[in-house]
């Protein structure tokens, strides 16, 4: 019988999340595809799924009404491998923050750029790494909101991981988008792409 109870605490292990201390982050910039690229092959980030958050419609879609909804990404971290900080600053180089209509070639209210926190730990660290950009970039008007966070809606599977399902589409798209050239003018070196 202990055998029994010794087995069957080693498969709940077994079956046990790869982090127990995983944390979200949730950061709209624009496309997805692009933001999922950047941030799932960092070390310590368990998982990236591509969604719609920010509104109030329910179950939008992509295809379809996803009015008052910012395209997003919910990123699963483990804060032992990698900080909310180190997010923030992965996230800034892959936006370009002062762009009110959308980012790079995709335009209107879903592609805005906006971080969006979870807690008044993730909102203090996400305001100061704001305040450090709009004090690096003074001659601009810095447009990417902190806002708090609503209801994460993923997208269906078919845009999960796009970048890896279509690599040949995804490049095309992103090196047509002008994203990386406009990351590069802004951001130089830093620009994560």
């Amino acid at each position: 019988m202990k055998e029994l109870a010794m087995l069957s605490l080693a498969v709940l292990a077994a079956l046990a999340p790869v982090s127990a201390s995983a944390d979200r982050a949730i950061f709209a910039g624009g496309c997805f595809w692009c933001m999922e690229q950047a941030f799932q092959p960092l070390a310590g980030v368990n998982d990236v799924v591509s969604g719609f958050t920010g509104g109030t419609l329910e179950n939008p879609v992509y295809d379809g009404n996803h009015e008052g909804h910012y395209e997003a990404i919910e990123v699963t971290y483990d804060p032992k491998v990698i900080s909310y900080q180190q997010l923030l600053d992965i996230y800034w180089v892959n936006v370009d923050p002062f762009d009110d209509r959308g980012q790079f070639c995709d335009k209107g209210p879903s592609y805005l750029s906006a971080i969006f926190v979870l807690d008044d730990s993730q909102r203090r660290l996400a305001e100061a790494s704001r305040q450090q950009v709009v004090a690096e970039f003074a001659e601009n008007r810095v447009v990417t909101p902190v806002l708090e966070a609503t209801r994460f809606y993923p997208v269906v599977e078919g845009h999960q991981d796009y970048y890896i399902k279509n690599p040949i589409r995804y490049r095309y798209y992103k090196s047509a988008c002008g994203r990386v050239s406009r990351l590069e003018a802004i951001w130089g070196d830093r620009a994560a792409h």
